[in-house]
């Protein structure tokens, strides 16, 4: 079996798999952000893994477990302060509060970085954010050992190895290499050396194992960054085909045969070889949602779905731009912000619902024209995570973005995506495609409307006219 973690922004997940994609036992638990700087406590996903271990082995045996497969949200910065150790408290490893993607306070060191870089560097990634520690900070940045992403901060408490997992070829620009650390005066040790996804971190320490009940020296391995797993989980594993992959926020990642390059996109190596992922990401789709959820006072999410679907299409001409923590792709806009256009006596609860849904979309569509707009082919959505069970929101995604969408079974697309990993690194599969073919299974499938094309070509038109009309103002 293979043990997989994902450390989402807001829930830890993890899941047992055997080799021919049966998900044996899952477990989940919500997770903090504190604070107006969106910080996280680091030691919450170690208690997080500890009593999914517990909940995993009520429910099947631990011992037939053969590797660990992790992956988790990103870029987010973790100033890792001691050495891991095992207490009476369980797992450790000291650190500062992790700075999480949604971050936004380095905005001074990004513009270094991206003149740096040669393009633009958002402040959320993780080079400025260690920068403006070293500026700002300076009594932080002496004390901190490595700088870590999430997956590997949970991996170095499991292993006491120190690695940042470079995911694929393209990613340079937000990374770094020996040139850029001396031009930014960065000392090099507190930046880990790489590795790939697929490859080993170094085996579960011994301790470690007989706390948690897994086997002893078993792989602790890099499953990327969540979206890389997430790819494989869709089996988005060819050209056209785009991984929708909805949480807190929102990545689209199309397959293509060749690199594209477009200062609104990124574009990186694809998990398959020779392909290449074109990517965008959106910053606060799920959280939009959970905002307006909590903004309604309804119970669930199911009933904001139901309330948004009480609505006609078009949201009686409200369009709602989701820039609630500033943009990412396709505008790269730190200052953006939430707007609600159209207001009128007649807009009432389930316009405002159905105006959010339509708006997330219509993001999604942003990304997708400026992917066709240089040269990419969409032919189909597989969207992944929570929101793929809400069949209202996958018809309005459907209607907007005028593609087919296709619903997998397996909706914790990272998950499965970790065991596909695993398995091929364990040599149960000779590739990444191999594995991803033999496992991913679609159950449902969305087209779009064409009576609602018109409008909502129309209103598209007037979400990306909105955000030009107030940048920067």
């Amino acid at each position: 079996m293979i043990l997989a973690v994902d450390i989402g922004t807001s829930v830890f997940k993890s899941a047992l798999w055997s080799f021919d994609g049966k998900r044996i036992a899952f477990a989940a638990l919500p997770l903090s952000i504190s604070g107006p700087r969106y910080e996280a406590d680091s030691r919450q996903w170690l208690r997080s893994l500890e009593e999914c271990c517990r909940r995993l082995g009520s429910t099947s045996a631990l011992s037939g477990v053969r590797a660990i497969v992790i992956s988790g949200n990103g870029p987010s910065l973790t100033p890792v302060l001691g050495k891991p150790s095992l207490t009476a408290g369980g797992l450790d490893l000291p650190a500062a509060p992790t700075r999480l993607w949604l971050d936004r306070r380095a905005e001074k060191a990004a513009a270094k970085v991206s003149a740096l870089m040669g393009g633009y560097v958002d402040p959320g990634f993780y080079l400025p954010k260690v920068l403006a520690i070293k500026n700002d900070e300076p009594e932080l940045y002496g004390r901190t050992n490595f700088f870590l992403g999430c997956p590997e901060y949970l991996a170095c408490a499991l292993t006491a190895e120190a690695r940042t997992v470079f995911p694929a070829e393209g990613f340079d620009r937000w990374f770094w290499n020996a040139a850029v650390l001396e031009k930014l005066r960065l000392d090099p040790v507190k930046l880990p050396p790489f590795i790939r996804p697929g490859e080993p971190f170094g085996p579960l320490l011994l301790a470690v194992a007989a706390f948690l009940g897994l086997p002893r020296g078993i792989p602790v391995i890099a499953g990327g960054p969540d979206f890389f797993a997430a790819i494989l989980g869709a089996g988005a594993c060819g050209p056209g085909q785009a991984c929708d992959r909805a949480g807190t926020s929102e990545g689209i990642n199309v397959c293509t045969e060749r690199r594209i390059t477009d200062r609104r996109l990124m574009s990186y190596g694809h998990p398959v070889k020779p392909f290449w992922n074109l990517s965008g990401i959106i910053s606060t789709t799920g959280k939009a949602v959970e905002w307006s959820r909590d903004l309604l006072g309804l119970a669930d999410y199911d009933e904001l779905y139901a309330l948004a679907a009480a609505a006609g299409a078009g949201a009686g001409g409200l369009v709602f731009l989701p820039y609630l923590a500033g943009e990412r792709s396709p505008v790269w806009d730190p200052s953006a912000r939430g707007v609600l256009r159209g207001l009128g006596l007649s807009s009432g609860r389930a316009e405002f619902a159905r105006s959010v849904l339509e708006g997330i979309c219509f993001a999604v569509r942003d990304v997708i024209t400026v992917m066709e707009e240089s040269g990419a082919n969409v032919r189909e959505l597989r969207v992944t995570g929570g929101a793929a069970e809400s069949g209202v929101l996958n018809q309005i995604k459907a209607d907007i973005t005028g593609k087919e969408l296709f619903v997998p079974v397996q909706k914790e697309a990272e998950l499965l995506g970790l065991a596909i990993i695993g398995a091929t690194a364990l040599g149960e599969y000779s590739s990444f495609a191999e594995a991803a073919s033999a496992l991913v299974r679609i159950e449902g499938r969305f087209s779009p409307d064409e009576k609602n094309s018109a409008l909502y070509g129309r209103l598209f038109q007037e979400y990306r006219e909105t955000y030009r009309a107030l940048r920067h103002r």
